[in-house]
């Protein structure tokens, strides 16, 4: 079928293109009809969440496939990992027939994902636990490999001819964020430092960063692990006067900014959409024909390094929030 799609499109006009674009815009909106399945329940418990910009955009991912899934679908996130677990809880005790977590700090979510497993709920992790999934019993993970995104980003700074690099902590403990910087070391030539920050106050963070700077003038690169703390690091870079250059982990609207102003010079992309939207529909998939995909391995959504030649295509999606 894809093949004879993209047959078709390239034989449209230009205005058959331009009207396939909107009838795809359209769709993306809501605009398309659901399948004609029963109306599951699907729960996501996820470490983080609102106001959380890269959550926002797994969010989107997530109802949008629920809605042309004919799902119901249920959202609940805590960064304390214990919290977590009790959410994770209160959905088992709700028998919802689907379930979707992450897996930031895997012994905290042992047990009760075990639990629902038990109970006959299919389990999908995202973005975290892509280490532990098999053990817990979930069916798949969907996200990007940690360790090959940090080497991904090691090898993009040496080609950059970097020589001493910054790595940003912003949670301690969170075993995804440590796998970064693992990875990064793995590949990259130079020196490089773990800077362990308090991610949920980003004035502090600046302020870490800035007095790392100033007391390290030799520091070439700071690399954030995560898109809301990359316009921090941009801004202790330009108060400092220092000379680094600031990569990041992860997209959204102010990376792609930073991107186009020179500010920050690369990010690495693991599409948060896709992780919701893809955990959603092969739920769905799982309960309307006992599908499962990856073959025993993860399903990948990264990672993609972007750099600022790709800013101005990416921007219209980021602006959507889908990117």
């Amino acid at each position: 079928m894809a093949a004879v799609v993209v047959a078709g499109l390239a034989g449209c006009s230009s205005t058959g293109g331009k009207q396939a674009e909107e009838r795809r815009e359209q769709a993306l909106e809501g605009g398309g009809t659901a399948v004609n399945t029963p109306r599951w329940k699907v729960a996501m418990v996820t470490h983080s969440g609102d106001g959380d910009t890269f959550w926002d955009i797994v969010q989107n991912g997530a109802e949008m496939a629920a809605r042309k899934d004919n799902i119901e679908f249920l959202y609940a996130h805590d960064k304390d990992a214990g919290r977590q677990a009790q959410l994770v809880k209160s959905m088992v005790d709700k028998q919802v027939d689907g379930l979707i977590v992450t897996l930031a700090k895997p012994e905290a979510m042992k047990d009760v994902v075990r639990r629902a497993t038990k109970a006959g709920i299919p389990v999908i992790t995202i973005n975290s636990g892509q280490d532990r999934y098999e053990e817990f019993g979930a069916l798949t993970h969907i996200g990007q490999d940690e360790v090959v995104a940090g080497e991904a980003v090691g090898e993009e700074l040496n080609a950059r001819g970097r020589e001493r690099a910054l790595c940003v902590v912003h949670e301690q403990g969170n075993v995804g964020l440590d796998q970064r910087c693992t990875g990064v070391e793995n590949t990259f030539d130079g020196e490089i430092d773990r800077l362990y920050v308090e991610g949920t106050n980003m004035p502090s963070v600046e302020s870490s960063i800035s007095a790392k700077l100033q007391s390290d003038e030799k520091i070439d690169s700071v690399v954030a692990l995560g898109a809301p703390f990359a316009a921090t690091a941009a801004k202790s870079v330009d108060q400092t006067g220092s000379k680094a250059e600031v990569a990041t982990f992860d997209l959204n609207a102010q990376v792609v900014d930073g991107l186009k102003d020179g500010t920050i010079r690369f990010a690495v992309d693991q599409q948060p959409y896709l992780q919701g939207y893809e955990a959603v529909d092969l739920m769905w998939l799982r309960l309307y024909n006992d599908d499962v995909l990856g073959g025993g391995r993860p399903v990948l959504t990264g990672p993609q390094i972007v750099t600022p030649e790709d800013a101005p295509e990416l921007e219209k999606y980021t602006k959507r929030g889908t990117r």
